[in-house]
This record gives C-alpha cells, sequence and structure tokens, in this order.
C-alpha cells in the first residue's frame, strides 16, 4: 500500500430517497480521519470534494424513469477521472461518501485492467437493475453496472471496462430484493452473507476470497465498504440500517488481513448520515477501520 492518501469527497445523496448522507464526508472528516492516519505515518492530501447538486436543483426522474441517473452519471464520471488521476500520482485515494451510487465511479476509475479485484462490503447486494428494483434508487444498482449490466451510464467511461464477476467479492449480505436475489445466482460473483460469517467467521471468508483472487490473477483490490454493514447497534448513523450485521471486531479483522494482504490500493467510505447518528459515532467508526486497513495494530 502506498504511504501517501488523497482523501476525495464525494457528498451525493442523489442516488437514495432519504437525506443526510451528503454530510458524511464532513462528519469522516470531523472525526479526525487525516490526525489518525498522519500518527501512522502517512502524508494526506485533502483535495476536498468534488461539486455535486442538491436534489432540490434537480428533476426527480430522468426520461429512463430513474431518479438522478445524469447527475448521477456525470458526478461518477468526474470522480473515476480523480480516483484513477490519484493512483497514477502514486497516492492511495479513500473516497468520503455519500451514497453507495459513488461507488460506481470510484470503481471505475481503479479499475487499472482486468486483474484489478473488488472487495464490496456491504448489507446490501446494490445488484438490482432499473427492471428489478423496488424504488429506482440508483445507490442500489451501482455494482450491477460495474459488471456490465443497466445502468450502464454510471459506470461505464471511455475505455473503462466493467468488472468480471469472478473479480469481485460481496461480504456481509443480509438483505437482497427478489430479483437481485436471483441475478446474483447467475454470476460468479463470491457471495458471503451473514449466515455464512456466523458459521465460518470472518477470518476463513477473507482468506478464501484472498485465495481466490491470487488464483484468478487479481494484484489489486478496490475496496467499497458500506457503514451499513456494520450492525446498526453498533454504527446506528447509516442511510439504510438492517439489523444483525458485523460487530467490531469482525470489521476491524477484516481490515486488518486486507491490510496484511498488501493489494488493497483504494477505499470508498460510504452511507454515513450524521442526521441518525449519536454524537458522530458512526464516522468514528469508520476512522477506527481504515487506521487498521492502513496498518494500525493492537501490538
Amino acid at each position: 500500500m502506498s504511504k501517501k492518501i488523497q482523501i476525495i469527497g464525494a457528498p451525493m445523496d442523489l442516488g437514495q430517497s432519504r437525506r443526510g448522507v451528503d454530510m458524511g464526508p464532513s462528519a469522516i472528516r470531523y472525526a479526525g480521519l487525516q490526525e489518525h492516519l498522519q500518527r501512522l505515518g502517512l502524508e494526506i492530501v485533502d483535495i476536498g470534494n468534488l461539486s455535486v447538486p442538491n436534489p432540490e436543483e434537480e428533476k426527480s426522474a430522468s426520461s429512463s424513469g430513474l431518479k438522478h441517473l445524469a447527475t448521477v452519471a456525470k458526478v461518477n464520471h468526474q470522480l473515476a477521472q480523480a480516483v484513477g488521476e490519484s493512483l497514477l500520482s502514486g497516492f492511495f485515494p479513500i473516497i468520503l461518501g455519500g451514497d453507495h451510487s459513488i461507488a460506481a465511479g470510484s470503481a471505475a476509475g481503479a479499475c487499472v485492467d482486468e486483474r484489478t479485484g473488488l472487495i464490496w462490503v456491504d448489507a446490501h447486494g446494490d445488484f438490482n437493475t432499473p427492471q428489478t428494483s423496488p424504488s429506482g434508487n440508483l445507490h442500489g444498482m451501482p455494482l450491477s453496472a460495474l459488471v456490465g449490466k443497466e445502468p450502464r451510464e454510471m459506470a461505464h467511461f471511455g475505455q473503462r471496462a466493467p468488472y468480471p464477476a469472478q473479480n469481485i467479492a460481496l461480504i456481509g449480505v443480509r438483505d437482497l430484493d427478489p430479483g437481485e436475489k436471483s441475478a446474483l445466482k447467475q454470476t460468479q460473483i463470491s457471495l458471503y452473507t451473514m449466515r455464512d460469517i456466523d458459521e465460518w467467521g470472518m477470518a476463513k471468508i477473507v482468506h478464501r476470497c484472498l485465495e481466490k483472487f491470487h488464483q484468478i490473477g487479481v494484484r489489486q483490490i478496490h475496496l467499497s465498504f458500506d457503514l451499513d454493514v456494520l450492525d446498526p447497534q453498533l454504527a446506528p448513523g447509516v442511510g439504510t440500517p438492517v439489523p444483525g450485521g458485523l460487530q467490531y471486531r469482525e470489521a476491524h479483522l477484516l481490515m486488518e488481513l486486507l491490510s496484511e494482504d498488501g493489494r488493497v490500493q483504494s477505499l470508498d467510505l460510504v452511507e454515513v448520515n450524521p442526521i441518525l447518528d449519536y454524537r458522530n459515532r458512526t464516522a468514528e467508526i469508520a476512522v477506527e477501520l481504515v487506521e487498521s486497513l492502513m496498518g494500525k495494530r493492537i501490538i
């Protein structure tokens, strides 16, 4: 992992119906992200936030019927460029969301070549299409876009190729819509639900995921971490909470094992909603998890 960190804010809340995640980047910064990483001896450059329109400035739907598709696609294009440039400049980009629709852009920008893997840590599958989504909310579709399904506008920028399904692992899932459940069963995405974590433990799942990536030649990994993967009693300030999530040590173990593997090159932190939080606790946990990913250990 690079010792140079670039922080990129993406204060998007156009991808969902509940307001507040646009303040996520500020909450995470306020929780001391830069200061904590500097204590680990890392060089930090914060380039501020991308410009994202407010929902009040937007029409509710595009010609396709999807909410804010044109604007989400435009912001994701800008974010993909920013992440790509960050990597080329030798940085480890940390992207602060915002709702999870931004990850279509950040993951596309992190896709250096066909040897790039994607680990998606989330309570949800984010694998809906316009045809299967009950809500039409784009934060439920970025992973679908990244494997070449609709809506393509979210993740296809220039020569950027979508991720092969076999290069993706989805960890922590416990809330799937019927359509995306059926679609996920038909892909080569490595899917690990909360039941799998209960039965096998986090360490075994991470090792299985990383071993598969090794076998298929994955050399670098983009990690997209949705804070709603954590149990709401631990992290209440998220856009779409679901009971029965990861506990504190399970989440840290995940980050520590990925840190030791050394292939993670970029990170999303998304869906922090300070309006729903208690004393900014969810953002503070997000910062602690980043520290574990970047090398902090108990001893």
